[in-house]
């Protein structure tokens, strides 16, 4: 079976902040980055070339698959700030009511600019996603 391909690892996360061509995404995301190491109390942590984690939690599969993913964690990708929240969002549709201009995958939630969202929502939401699973094992049927 494949290892995964993003894993924690020792890159430099403010040297990879530092690499993002666009001045106000930089910007966002590295407020981000402190918002989120304040609402979870961890330090970002690289995974893979283009996350920046918060925290960990395990999960496998019953086909035997598993691994380790960041409890929360964020990348400044080209289109939008991405968050990934892997509890989902089911629990959380109060906050995003409140949040301002977003949109969410699975357990993705894309923000256009920080300053357009309510920061001290976005902090509520992160910390209660990264409350749900940091430090457990999470067993799923899928995959």
């Amino acid at each position: 079976m494949a290892e995964p391909k993003t894993t924690r690892n020792d890159r430099d996360v403010a040297a990879f902040l530092a690499g993002v061509a666009d001045p106000q995404r930089r910007a966002d995301a590295e407020a981000a980055c402190a918002l989120i190491a304040e609402a979870t109390g961890e330090k970002p942590v690289m995974w893979g070339s283009s996350i920046i984690g918060f925290g960990q939690y395990h999960y496998r599969y019953n086909t035997g698959r598993k691994g380790d993913w960041p409890a929360v964690g964020l990348s400044p990708r080209k289109q939008a700030l991405t968050f990934y929240v892997s509890a989902g969002f089911e629990a959380y549709e109060d906050l995003l009511s409140r949040l301002g201009p977003h949109t969410t995958g699975k357990s993705c939630l894309y923000l256009k600019r920080l300053a357009d969202v309510d920061e001290s929502v976005l902090k509520d939401l992160i910390s209660e996603g990264f409350r749900h699973l940091n430090g457990r094992t999470v067993v799923s049927e899928q995959q």
